[in-house]
């Protein structure tokens, strides 16, 4: 489930910005006001930003519908404790045997302790 959310989500987020990239700006008819070029009028003089806008509005909220879900089963999630994360015990010990040591004798006088 968790997967295919953030599939969807990465494909709703591409979507979302190709359609803000294709939409003309507020200023973007000044031009063809001015006799410097024709307006495009593809879908008609209105029928673009109608259809680019509610095509915008549904990805912005598909968007932040996924988001709010994903975060959701992202927080409802646990983790397995590492091992790094428990400082109170050591995670192994070594013992190594005094057999192997051998002992040297120690005279009274020195500065090294027992």
């Amino acid at each position: 489930m968790y997967e295919i959310l953030l599939v969807l989500f990465l494909l709703v987020a591409l979507a979302l910005i190709g359609l803000v990239m294709i939409q003309q700006g507020k200023g973007a008819g000044m031009g063809a006001s001015f006799g410097s070029g024709a307006s495009n009028t593809v879908f008609g003089a209105t029928g673009s930003g109608n259809f680019l806008t509610r095509s915008t509005a549904i990805c912005a909220t598909l968007f932040f519908v996924i988001s709010l879900l994903l975060g959701n089963l992202t927080t409802k999630q646990t983790k397995q404790n590492d091992v790094e994360q428990d400082l109170s015990a050591p995670a192994f010990e070594v013992v190594i045997p005094d057999a192997d040591v051998p002992s040297a004798p120690v005279s009274p006088d020195s500065d090294v302790p027992n």
